[in-house]
């Protein structure tokens, strides 16, 4: 059972939505850092003249306070899942640019505590802890900050590298969740306190804006979106297929999927509602071109959820977000196209191995795999390389005990002499799409024609 079109439907999704769409990298950035400008003037208008060791660590806290409860507004607007963002800035670099500003956040969140309260120690003449006290349980709205700040290093805490990797997926999940919490309690502070805010209606009402603009992109994006594209399309699994050792297919039928418009090469997070299963959303690709009545992923069990999907019994409900990923046809600019695929990495790039605009000849699919057995979907890419006149090869470690080829330079460089001339899209294992990057810029393949997605985040 497939979910392949064949060769009609490529060509109409060809020539519809392939073509190439500008990123809008540059002008988010742009719109980012504005902000941050904005609020660094908004301090700057609002500074009268500053004496004194005292006045200036309380100054350098205001502007720190003022640049963290921006940071916290992006924050959340990042992680919204805007489909402006996830469809065409990339899921993986939202998610980059979320976890760099959440560091500048914290130490920025940090740096307001420490300053603020040296300097009214330094200005009362008492001593910081003393003061820590005083500050808490006198000032307006203080207990509610200082409960917001906790939760925010906590969470902070359990987003470190080397923390996360021994936390669960469930525990760093839900308990990322209370930032929404924090976030409530540390806002009433910024306008209780903030000497920005106070006696100037125009800076509350702006500063209202930003949070609930934010709240509201969270609101319809991560809540009612979801529940919206659930109760109209009503997924629910139709098969479990094997494709090879330790992989296989699982088929997602449902009503009206063409309304999704989900593109080859993009992805959902995945919720299947059986025991087991229903507290975890794993973000799997389609594997092959959405039809309006079914869906296809395509898993390698690597871990306790993607080894249960084995189990899944027809008819179970499946609860979708998405489609996000901006791996797409449209960030293609060159006639050519290389696809670098390793392991369960062909997943998204079997989808584009049908759809992707190329003459005969022009597209070009690299396979890497640890054995001849571990080649998923062989049979629906030699179709459809037979059916486009595009070249596929193989590359495993042989039966003699022979290795497979490794992902050099000068080994692409034979493979496509004109290798610089090609878009390149990767998916594979970190390590293997980290060598196929080095080599690749080595090569001398602009870093704008390497187009690559990942979920190790």
């Amino acid at each position: 059972m497939t979910t392949t079109y064949g060769g009609r439907a490529a060509r109409r999704y060809t020539e519809t939505r392939a073509r190439p769409r500008r990123s809008p990298v540059r002008p988010v950035l742009a719109l980012l850092w504005g902000g941050a400008a904005a609020v660094l003037l908004l301090w700057w208008v609002n500074n009268d003249r500053i004496v004194g060791t005292a006045e200036w660590l309380i100054g350098a806290a205001r502007i720190t306070g003022l640049l963290a409860g921006y940071g916290c507004a992006v924050l959340v607007g990042l992680m919204a899942r805007v489909p402006a963002l996830e469809r065409r800035v990339g899921s993986d670099r939202v998610s980059r640019w979320h976890a760099m500003a959440g560091r500048y956040t914290l130490s920025l969140v940090l740096c307001h505590v420490v300053l603020m309260l040296y300097g009214y120690a330094l200005q009362s003449e008492t001593g910081v802890v003393e003061q820590t006290v005083t500050v808490v349980l006198d000032y307006p709205e203080m207990i509610k900050a200082a409960s917001g700040t906790g939760l925010l290093l906590a969470v902070g805490f359990v987003s470190i590298g080397a923390v996360r990797r021994r936390v669960r997926y469930e525990t760093w999940y839900y308990l990322h969740l209370t930032t929404y919490v924090a976030l409530y309690l540390v806002f009433w502070h910024q306008l209780a306190v903030g000497a920005e805010f106070l006696g100037n209606p125009a800076v509350r009402t702006a500063w209202y804006a930003l949070y609930g603009g934010v709240g509201v992109l969270v609101l319809w994006y991560r809540v009612l979106a979801p529940v919206r594209l659930n109760l109209r399309h009503r997924l629910r699994v139709e098969a479990v297929v094997p494709e090879a050792p330790g992989v296989l297919s699982v088929l997602i039928r449902g009503r009206r999927l063409q309304a999704l418009g989900a593109e080859p090469g993009q992805f959902f997070r995945w919720r299947f509602l059986t025991e087991g299963l229903r507290w975890t959303a794993n973000p799997y690709s389609l594997s092959a071109l959405p039809r309006p009545d079914l869906l296809r992923i395509t898993v390698k069990a690597a871990g306790d959820h993607s080894a249960a999907l084995a189990h899944l019994r027809p008819g179970t409900r499946v609860w979708a977000e998405g489609p996000y990923g901006a791996l797409t046809a449209s960030r293609r600019s060159s006639d050519k196209v290389l696809l670098i695929a390793g392991g369960v990495g062909i997943t998204p790039l079997r989808a584009l191995f049908e759809v992707l605009p190329a003459r005969p000849g022009d597209l070009t699919l690299l396979y890497w795999a640890r054995r001849a057995e571990d080649l998923a979907l062989r049979g629906e890419l030699e179709a459809i390389a037979d059916a486009r006149g595009a070249r596929l090869m193989y590359s495993v470690n042989q039966a003699d005990g022979r290795r497979a080829a490794r992902i050099t330079p000068r080994t692409l460089l034979r493979i496509v002499p004109d290798l610089e001339d090609h878009d390149v899209y990767l998916c594979g294992p970190p390590a293997m799409t980290e060598a196929a990057w080095d080599a690749l810029r080595a090569a001398g393949v602009p870093q704008r024609q390497i187009h690559h997605e990942s979920f190790e985040l």
